[in-house]
Formats: C-alpha cells, structure tokens, sequence
C-alpha cells in the first residue's frame, strides 16, 4: 500500500485532487484530512491499514492540490461536506466507510448522507455536536440545501440567446409585479449581447 495513484474530480471551480491506495475494487475507504492539512496526511497510516480496501485521500476545495473556490467565496463547512458529496458520486460509491482527522473528523459529525455510510473511523473524536432529538431535522434542512446545489450543477447548459423582446417577455412571465418599462430597466444591466442574440 505503500504506493498510490493520483486522481482529479471535475468540481464548476476547477478540480478536487486526491490520493488513492490499494485496490479499486476494495472496500471502499474516504479518508478525510484536518484543517490546514492534505491528503498526505494519510501517507503514513494508510501503509499499516488492512491491504483489501481502496483507500481514497481527498484534498479539499483549497487544500493540497485541489482547486480553490473562486476569490471572495467563503469556505463553510457545507461546502466541504458537499465536496465529499461530489466525490463519493464521481467514485460511484453507494456505501463506503468514511475516516477523518481533525477537522475531516469534525465534517464526519455532519455528513448528511448516514444511509451512504457503512462505517466511521474518527481519529480524534470530540463526539457529536447534535442532541438526537434534534438530528433529523438539522440533517433534512441541510440535505436539502447540498441535493439543490448539486441538481442545479447536473442541469448546467449553455445560457440560451434570445432577443431583446423574448427576454423582456421572459422576465416579464416570471416577474407578474414589474411593468414593461420596469423589466426593459432592469434588462439594460441584466442582460448581455452576444454574436448570438
């Protein structure tokens, strides 16, 4: 296990570099790194661990080789929880067993998705910050905000062109309140010309 291969998943900022060990077909394993970290934190575990599991290393949004959000972007925990989102799917993962350190250990405490974890390693446990009772709406509110976020990402196209008129009309449909006038205003700054329309 002492050699890896280095993988890159497309994100809409660029790419989410990571480590990966044993072989593909293995047991699943995420490995998730603290805060100020990367995936090389792993380099020295992964060796002594059992060598039937495909351990994969990923380097956050920010963090060792991955890309960085976009300038001025926060870095919330969601969006690190949503980064694991994204690599479990590009991974093809349904169920896997997650492992994290320090701050990757802490995102484990909220990962939102419990059905896709099989198992949880947590090195350097502080527990769960959430009272059960409390749990199940905390995860749903907040599922909901990730599942949003990566539906709209999947429907991406290419803005469509439409003339001026279309797209005061447009506007106008979905805005019942604004006048003619007031849609054409807000058009002006709204609204870009391309080649295309």
């Amino acid at each position: 296990l002492g050699m890896f291969a280095e993988l890159k998943f497309p994100v809409p900022w660029g790419h989410v570099a990571a480590k990966a060990w044993g072989p593909s077909e293995g047991h699943p394993v995420l490995c998730l790194h603290g805060w100020l970290d990367n995936a090389n934190t792993f380099d020295k575990l992964i060796p002594l661990l059992p060598r039937d599991c495909y351990y994969v290393a990923m380097d956050f949004s920010g963090h060792g080789l991955s890309s960085h959000r976009p300038a001025g972007s926060p870095y919330h925990f969601l969006d690190y929880v949503s980064d694991v989102r994204r690599v479990a799917a590009a991974l093809q993962w349904r169920r896997f067993t997650l492992m994290g350190h320090s701050m990757g250990k802490w995102l484990l405490s909220f990962f939102l998705y419990p059905e896709m974890v099989e198992k949880l390693i947590l090195l350097e446990n502080l527990g769960f910050l959430l009272a059960p009772e409390d749990t199940e709406a905390w995860l749903k509110s907040k599922r909901m905000v990730i599942d949003r976020l990566l539906s709209l990402e999947a429907k991406q196209q290419t803005p469509k062109a439409r003339s001026p008129e279309a797209a005061l009309q447009r506007l106008l449909e979905a805005n019942r309140h604004l006048t003619a006038e007031g849609g054409a205003i807000l058009l002006q700054r709204g609204a870009t010309e391309t080649p295309a329309g």
